[in-house]
């Protein structure tokens, strides 16, 4: 229990159940654990030791059997003695980690990023235009078509023809392939510092903010230590640190072979880190130096962002951590690239991705 302070907040009250509130504290004990039931129920009976969360009427026991019946957690056999978070849990913690971080998001037509040019989508601009061939008949201007009607043929031989019709403008809509790449080197929990749970918490809800109002945009999450490899969004919650340094350069090239085989011309990474490139491969051998910024490591990772530029790859990089040394690299990292650096604090990283995520992509598909 120590590193995390707990508040007893709103339980009991009129507007949600016992039970939602224990699962609401269950699924953020779940992130920390990842994903380990036991020993967040373990956690959660502490804390209702301490804090009294439940009542006479309705326990911790109480509260494992309704997670089972509702179908948030497996229950315990001979074949798999230990319970573990269903599919439904996986959806409900990355809805939760949504509502977190964006709570400010309002519900829209899904799949669209407006930019400020024009083109087809469905938010309208101000502007007015003769109607094309192919033109989308549901943004007809119907009084400027009538008018013009009215005053090319008159009323007693009223008609309307092609040439009298009018359409709305509406911005153009793009689309975007964007990889999430997540620092799981050891540095993450260095220093009784929990840098790893805000991390997965906002990717979680940026996979959920775009599967359910971004749905033609695609994004792949992949994490790096001594090398990269992808995972699903379904994976997130059970996402641990490792005993690893950090390998920026495969995360880098897995991510651009990701990106190489998505279609549309818009592509992006967005990287959360706390550190420095501090591991190279060479052959099946690593190179590594925790100390300092090593040259070799240093001018293999600027070479990689050089060349994500020039496939107009463009770099975003949330730096937890503000180290002067470290800022400088990422200073150096995103000049290469062209990009973008944020230096934010734990608390403030979601919303820095969320705003540079509807941002980002202000750009005319050619």
């Amino acid at each position: 229990m120590l590193g995390w302070n707990f508040k007893k907040k709103g339980l009991n009250s009129k507007k949600s159940s016992l039970f939602d509130e224990l699962l609401n504290i269950f699924k953020q004990l779940l992130l920390f654990t990842s994903g380990d039931v036991p020993e967040a129920i373990s956690w959660l009976t502490e804390l209702d030791k301490e804090h009294n969360l439940t009542n006479d009427t309705y326990g911790i026991a109480d509260f494992i059997q309704e997670l089972i019946e509702k179908g948030y957690i497996t229950k315990p056999s001979e074949r798999s003695p230990k319970a573990k978070p269903t599919a439904k849990m996986e959806i409900s913690l990355r809805k939760s980690a949504l509502d977190d971080i964006f709570n400010d998001l309002k519900k829209s037509k899904s799949g669209d990023h407006i930019t400020r040019f024009t083109g087809q989508g469905r938010e309208f601009t101000s502007d007015i235009r003769p109607f094309q061939f192919g033109d989308n008949l549901d943004n007809l201007a119907i009084s400027e078509s009538l008018k013009n009607a009215q005053i090319n043929h008159g009323i007693d031989d009223f008609m309307l023809t092609e040439k009298d019709l009018q359409t709305k403008e509406t911005y153009f809509k793009s689309l975007s392939s964007t990889v999430l790449m997540i620092d799981i080197s050891h540095s993450m929990i260095l220093y009784g510092e929990d840098r790893i749970t805000p991390a997965k918490k906002v990717a979680m809800a940026l996979s959920e903010l775009i599967t359910t109002r971004y749905k033609k945009d695609t994004l792949d999450i992949i994490v790096f230590g001594n090398d990269a490899w992808q995972i699903e969004i379904k994976d997130l919650p059970y996402l641990k640190v490792g005993p690893y340094h950090t390998n920026t350069v495969a995360g880098l090239e897995l991510a651009m072979d990701i990106l190489r085989k998505r279609k549309n011309p818009n592509k992006q990474i967005l990287m959360i880190t706390d550190g420095k490139p501090t591991c190279i491969k060479k052959g099946k051998k690593y190179y590594k130096n925790a100390f300092g910024l090593d040259r070799k490591i240093l001018n293999r990772t600027l070479a990689l962002a050089l060349k994500c530029k020039k496939l107009s790859i463009p770099i975003t990089t949330f730096m937890i951590a503000n180290d002067p040394y470290l800022v400088r690299f990422v200073d150096q990292f995103t000049k290469a690239n062209k990009g973008k650096a944020f230096y934010s604090s734990l608390d403030g990283l979601g919303e820095f991705i969320f705003m540079d995520y509807k941002k980002g992509k202000r750009r005319k598909d050619y």
